[in-house]
């Protein structure tokens, strides 16, 4: 039987060691936050371990729910910042500058670019899509992964000050594509 409790109160109540809400959680977000991860690692054990690494934060109550946002996107934002953590260790660079080339290198769009691409305000879909694939990508970790400066720079293989100035050349060009 599927526990009706809102995604906050699964998240309090297993935070607090309710293991039915623990599992109920899981069941609802852990297909999802695997395949969002997958579209950002190519390594399927990787992801597993990240994901593993998520709920686990989540169980023991490392990851604090602050209640003032939507639970999948503060799952995403803490499965995100393990992804980099992970990212980071031995080989790690050369391992995400292939899965990035690899990602560069599709020819289908992502469920996140489609969505962009489907913003109906103002002109907001065609400026994004003009936009080079290096400042979508730079706008894609900063503002809708919502990583800092430095774990964009991590996840896309690229000093912070060019993430800086990628965000900059891109917020620029939208606003001039805007106005």
């Amino acid at each position: 039987m599927r526990d009706t409790r809102s995604d906050g109160e699964l998240l309090r109540a297993a935070a607090d060691g309710d293991r039915r809400a623990f599992e109920e959680l899981y069941r609802r977000y852990a297909p999802w936050l695997t395949a969002r991860l997958r579209g950002r690692c190519a390594d399927p054990g990787v992801v597993d371990d990240v994901v593993q690494e998520t709920f686990l934060a989540v169980w023991r109550g490392t990851a604090r729910y602050r209640e003032d946002g939507d639970v999948a996107g503060w799952l995403w934002r803490v499965g995100a910042r393990r992804l980099v953590d992970a990212l980071r260790g031995d080989g790690a660079r050369g391992r995400l500058r292939q899965t990035l080339a690899r990602l560069r290198h599709r020819h289908e769009a992502s469920a996140e670019e489609r969505v962009l691409a489907g913003v109906e305000h103002g002109d907001l879909a065609g400026a994004l899509t003009r936009l080079s694939p290096e400042l979508r990508a730079v706008l894609q970790a900063t503002v809708i992964d919502g990583l800092t400066t430095r774990e964009a720079a991590v996840l896309l293989g690229i000093p912070p000050g060019t993430v800086k100035t990628r965000a900059l050349r891109a917020r620029k060009r939208l606003r001039e594509e805007l106005a």
